[in-house]
This record gives structure tokens, C-alpha cells and sequence, in this order.
């Protein structure tokens, strides 16, 4: 089946149009995007890479808000996952290349929502081609990835490099995908000089999708999301509540590394996580659902009305995450939020985790893609291990493993990789020592 074949956009609401598009990608995607968006605005162009922030991570200050200042994320969101030829450490026409063609993506595009944000970074076993040690801070650590609970079977993402783009404009995340993999030489009136294919090699394309009402659009047929549909038309993602509350999130000055070569970089984790919500939306009324996303004293005090947008920009998490453990013997269950936030601060009590994530239909699959900013990536794997909730499970026979803990129950990953997201001055093909090449 080509992809024309697999874009058949007739009956399609104008959304689901472009979900659609983003998804399948290539020559075929974007041209039924710019079909469906025929007379809209010219994509702003921009001002090349030094006029865009050093951090290719400083997105909050470069997307819409909501009315209580929340970051809402870009709508249309793609993973390319890169691997280069062969074991050793990459040649500088390789280099050449790689910086030719990110250079372009930022003289091509404005820097922003209404234009492209996007970030290369690259994995422990990138790294690994070099001899000599990664120059981050002792308090910096970029292991290989690993299982983090008992029950974790996933695939895990070693390859070199990943290149996330997002925008809410689809057509500009189209654009600078073919141009970026080499199917065009030029994108937004800029010529490419060159393309990442040109070093890489695209192992994976992963696509996702945010934005309020999305979630319920897409809904209907994907495995996961059982019939009739019942996610709630306001919420974001498939679960339906809202997340990623300003007041529960790390800044970006917080996550970024802050001496060394690789200073304004960060760490990044990223998962994949397929749902099954049959038993979430059958078998839990609205009050347990809070319950085991929030926390049981977020339904018995009434705290959260619809989808959560009541809450503002704090879910008020942090008066529960002492009676995880009280809340398991008296209530049976325990939340999500309040297990993960235990150890998701400092000892100032500010987060640690700048969480980033998307929902997806790939493969007609409900899932959620689960980037994570940290200044270190063991930080995030104490953050996922507290969602194990084992002294919740200890505490009382009514909450085990993957039952009443949480959203465990619904939640199964099948990806996961570590990667280091390098200042914007070296990110093409940087050494470990923090050289440009």
C-alpha cells in the first residue's frame, strides 16, 4: 500500500484531517495537508541558528498558554530516531552534513509554536563510538537505559540520535521532515545544502499529537480506547484529564546542565507507553479515577471538577505525598501523581522533571509518547521507580503490583531511551569532550 493509499482523508473533520497527514508522513501526508490548509498563512520563516536560543530545549517561553499560564504544548509532534553506519566515532563530512541541515531547519522556520521547535540528541551508545569519557558534571549521569519495575519488558531505543520536531502547524513539521530526510532540496524558500541522510540512516518514525478535544477525535476504532468512545471531549489526553501543570513542572534554567561544554544541555528521557483503557473508563467511576491519578484525598475533598482545568496551574499534589501508604490502607488504592511527585523534588520542594508528553495513534494504537527533561538522568529513574508504589503494595493486600497503584493498570511500555540534548552549538555530532568537530 503506497501512501496515497493509506491517506484517504474523505469524511474527515479538518483535524483528523491533519492528525491524519502528520502521521503518515512523506510527499503523500504533505500534500493533503497543504490541501486542507489552502489559504492559511505563510509559515513564518526564521533568523538563523544564532538568533535561536542556545538551549534547544528553551521551548515554554515559545508556545501558547492557557488561562491559567499552563504550556500548551505543539499540536503536531514527530520522533525520527537516527543511527549512523558502522561502530566508530562519525566523519567530519558527517558532521558537515548534519550541521548544514539542522542550520537550515532554523533559517527555514521561526523559532516557535506557529513555526518549528525541534531539538537533536544523542544516546549513551552514540558516545560510546568515541574513546574518552563524557564531559558532564559528576552530577550528571547518561546511563544506558534499563528496565525500572519488575514487570518492564520494552524495547529499548539505542539508537544514535533523536531529532523531535513539533509545531502546530502541520505542515511545517511535513516540511521539515522531508527536507531533514533528504526528500527535498528545499523547505520554507531555504535550500538545503544537505540532509541528515546524508550521515543517518532513519531507523524509526514515531508522530503524536496534542491539544484538548484530540484525544476524543481520535478515538474512535484505536485499540485501547474501548466503544462507545468515552473520552471526555475537553480533556488532552486519552485518559481524560488534564496534565502538566506549570506549578508542578522543573523550569527550563532548572534541567539545564550548568558548567562544562555541554552547559544549556539537558538529559532527556524518553518512553513509549501503549494504553488500554477498557477496564479505566468500565470499571472506575469518576471519583476513582481521581483517586488513582491524583490521589484518594483529591476525590474525598472534592478537589477536581471535569477534566482537572479547575485546578489552574497546580494540581495541589504536594499535600498528599505523605499518606501514600495511610491512603493504601484506608481508601485501597493509591494515586499516580502522588507516588511519582514523592520523589520528584528537591529538598527545596521544587520539581525536578520537565515533562513533556504526547498522546499517539501510530499503528491505530492508543499510547502516549513520554519525553522527560532532567538535568540528570538518574533522576528520572527515581521519579519512575516511586511509581512503583512497593510500599503502597507492602501496606495492605488491596493494592498490588500493577492493581489500585496508580494508572498501572493501563499503562504498558514497549520503548524507552536516554539521550543528552547538547547546547544548540553542539549539536551536530559532538564529540564527548564537548567539541563542535
Amino acid at each position: 500500500m503506497t501512501d496515497a493509499d493509506a491517506l484517504d482523508t474523505d469524511g474527515l473533520t479538518r483535524r483528523e484531517a491533519l492528525k491524519a497527514a502528520v502521521a503518515v508522513g512523506g510527499a503523500a501526508g504533505l500534500a493533503a495537508c497543504v490541501d486542507r490548509l489552502d489559504g492559511a498563512d505563510p509559515i513564518p520563516g526564521g533568523d538563523g541558528p544564532d538568533a535561536h536560543p542556545e538551549r534547544q530545549f528553551a521551548w515554554n517561553d515559545h508556545v501558547r498558554t492557557d488561562d491559567a499560564g499552563n504550556w500548551q504544548l505543539p499540536t503536531h509532534q514527530t520522533l525520527l530516531y537516527l543511527s549512523l553506519p558502522g561502530d566508530g566515532p562519525p566523519s567530519d563530512d558527517d558532521r558537515t552534513a548534519v550541521r548544514g541541515a539542522l542550520d537550515a531547519l532554523d533559517e527555514a522556520f521561526a523559532w516557535g509554536n506557529d513555526g518549528l521547535l525541534h531539538s537533536a540528541a544523542y544516546s549513551p551508545s552514540y558516545f560510546e563510538r568515541f574513546d574518552g569519557p563524557l564531559a558532564v558534571p559528576d552530577d550528571v549521569a547518561l546511563p544506558q537505559p534499563t528496565p525500572l519495575a519488575d514487570y518492564e519488558t520494552p524495547e529499548f531505543d539505542t539508537q544514535d540520535a533523536l531529532v523531535h520536531l513539533a509545531s502546530d502547524r502541520p505542515d511545517a513539521v511535513l516540511a521539515a521532515e522531508r527536507a531533514l530526510l533528504g526528500e527535498t532540496d528545499e523547505v520554507n524558500g531555504v535550500s538545503m545544502s544537505a540532509s541528515l541522510t546524508d550521515a543517518f540512516s532513519l531507523d524509526d518514525r514515531r508522530t503524536g499529537f496534542m491539544g484538548v478535544g484530540l484525544p476524543h477525535e481520535k478515538g474512535d476504532g484505536l485499540e485501547g480506547v474501548p466503544e462507545p468512545n468515552p473520552i471526555p471531549e475537553a480533556s488532552p489526553l486519552f485518559m481524560g484529564f488534564a496534565a502538566g501543570f506549570r506549578g508542578n513542572q522543573a523550569t527550563e534554567e532548572y534541567v539545564a546542565i550548568g558548567e562544562g561544554p555541554f552547559a544549556e544541555g539537558t538529559t532527556k528521557s524518553v518512553g513509549n507507553w501503549r494504553q488500554r483503557l477498557a477496564d479505566w473508563y468500565g470499571e472506575q467511576d469518576f471519583d476513582q479515577q481521581v483517586m488513582e491519578m491524583f490521589s484518594p484525598g483529591h476525590a474525598t475533598e472534592e478537589l477536581v471538577e471535569g477534566v482537572g482545568t479547575n485546578l489552574g496551574d497546580d494540581s495541589g499534589i504536594d499535600r498528599f505525598l505523605d499518606s501514600v501508604v495511610d491512603d493504601a490502607k484506608e481508601y485501597g488504592r493509591v494515586g499516580h501523581a502522588q507516588k511519582a511527585a514523592r520523589a520528584n523534588r528537591d529538598a527545596d520542594g521544587d520539581p525536578l522533571l520537565l515533562r513533556r508528553h504526547f498522546e499517539s495513534a501510530d499503528d491505530d494504537i492508543a499510547s502516549l509518547h513520554f519525553p522527560s527533561l532532567q538535568r540528570s538522568i538518574d533522576q528520572f529513574e527515581t521519579v519512575r521507580r516511586a511509581m512503583n508504589g512497593v510500599d503502597a503494595t507492602e501496606a495492605t493486600p488491596a493494592v498490588r503490583q500493577r492493581v489500585n497503584n496508580g494508572i498501572l493498570e493501563y499503562i504498558f511500555l514497549r520503548h524507552r531511551g536516554y539521550f543528552l540534548v547538547p547546547p544548540r552549538s553542539l549539536r551536530a555530532l559532538p564529540t564527548p569532550g564537548g567539541d563542535a568537530g
